[in-house]
């Protein structure tokens, strides 16, 4: 098994020093970072098991840090270093789900031992449990497209061609990982589409595409219920997002559409392009390369459609 790996943060770096000695030899990774923003860096960039934050630091309280490694991270745990002054502060912290322990300061070694283990405990149960959830996820996916018979096998595909773009542009490996479940969700939404508008052969109504149009909506409720990250809820909101703003549900213009559902939106349209519909045959070569070529800058990022080129060549 792969070192865990725990990241403690604090403005005081004799504080941090301390805490890396403590924690040396014992089988973790041991990070550090002097501030907030460092800290929310580090998060984005690797697995981080759990994190014990200070809470009065410059720029931003450990409990607002600890709120936004909740949404890069659901699953990493998060422990509060506090004086007694802030125990409302530590108290409230935890109802809410933001922290999972708090030690007060100044704190014993023994308690920051057993803080930090029962923390790496909590942490393999919630991985755990996410093995488990990559099932459910992926299950979850082939039962929307049994809804829509000409989309067999459509979230497999969006999901590896998104993996790929999502590599060309030097994504971090966690966000990729979070692409590839947004790739299987994107469309769950459709679950509340009847399907007799969903497999109509024929042009929809004005009334039935206002339904279809509800499907992202939809869908981000049921990954937010999911406790799934903010990146994969992002990715099913905003995946009809268009580039030049007239996509659904919001008329999202250009970088205001998180690139995450930028980079599945590109690989969603690509792969339909190229599936065979009761109304056209499935596209290939120059034909999709044409209708790719006159959607940049419009449905999406043209940096994306250069990449998208770059892969099919491949």
């Amino acid at each position: 098994m792969s070192q865990e790996t725990v990241l403690f943060v604090d403005d005081e770096k004799s504080v941090l020093t301390y805490t890396s000695a403590m924690f040396r030899n014992r089988g973790l990774n041991v990070l550090t970072a002097n501030s907030p923003l460092e800290a929310l860096q580090i998060v984005e960039e690797q697995a981080v098991a759990v994190v014990v934050s200070d809470n009065e630091m410059p720029g931003m309280r450990g409990v607002e840090l600890l709120s936004h490694i909740k949404e890069i991270s659901p699953h990493t745990v998060k422990i509060m270093m506090t004086g007694s002054a802030d125990l409302a502060t530590a108290l409230a912290a935890i109802n809410s789900g933001e922290v999972f322990r708090f030690v007060l300061k100044p704190w014993k070694k023994s308690e920051m031992l057993l803080a930090v283990k029962d923390g790496i405990r909590r942490y393999r149960v919630l991985q755990s449990l996410q093995r488990e959830d990559e099932f459910i996820l992926h299950s979850l996916a082939q039962t929307i497209e049994l809804k829509d018979a000409s989309t067999k096998g459509h979230c497999d595909r969006v999901a590896t061609l998104a993996l790929r773009l999502a590599e060309a542009r030097n994504i971090p490996e966690r966000t990729r990982k979070e692409i590839r479940y947004g790739s299987w969700l994107h469309d769950c939404g459709k679950i509340g589409v009847p399907e007799a508008i969903l497999n109509a052969e024929r042009a929809l109504s004005e009334d039935e595409f206002k339904v279809v149009m509800k499907h992202p909506e939809w869908g981000a409720e049921v990954v937010r219920k999911a406790n799934l990250s903010k990146t994969v809820q992002d990715i099913v909101l905003y995946h009809h997002e268009r580039f030049d703003g007239t996509g659904y549900p919001f008329g999202l213009k250009a970088h205001l559409i998180p690139l995450p559902a930028q980079i599945v939106a590109a690989a969603d349209i690509c792969d339909a392009l190229t599936m065979d519909r009761p109304y056209r045959k499935g596209l290939c070569g120059a034909e999709l390369r044409a209708l790719l070529t006159s959607m940049k800058g419009k449905n999406l990022d043209p940096e994306l459609v250069e990449l998208l080129f770059e892969l099919i060549d491949l």
